[in-house]
């Protein structure tokens, strides 16, 4: 399993793998645009993937657009991928049951306020 990191990071960190199994030609400018967050938070997780093992970086000296590089899953990656896609979805299930649980809550609270009130 890999170790707890911190939840926005590792939120956008989860899309950038689910990103790059995918599509692994995808530049960081592209990256930032499919996740909806900045040029510099996406180089910030990718280097820390980098860093971590799960990506490797290949650059691609023979294409003609010399910045042609490719972000590749290394195999850890692709565990750790699938461990925090498990940790994810946990954390989004007992959200969702807080929230539903909140809404029948307050659904109740509002069939209560309409039954006390004289018309």
């Amino acid at each position: 399993m890999p170790p707890a990191i911190d939840r926005p990071i590792e939120a956008t960190q989860l899309r950038l793998l689910r990103l790059l199994e995918a599509r692994p030609e995808l530049s960081q400018r592209d990256l930032a645009r499919e996740t909806g967050t900045s040029l510099g938070k996406v180089n910030f997780c990718l280097n820390a993937l980098i860093n971590k093992g799960l990506v490797k970086v290949r650059n691609f000296r023979n294409n003609q657009n010399k910045l042609g590089y490719a972000y590749l899953l290394t195999p850890r990656g692709i565990e750790d991928k699938a461990a925090i896609t498990v940790q994810f979805l946990r954390r989004k299930m007992d959200e969702y049951e807080a929230l539903k649980r909140e809404i029948e809550q307050l659904q109740l609270e509002v069939a209560n306020t309409q039954k006390r009130r004289p018309e």
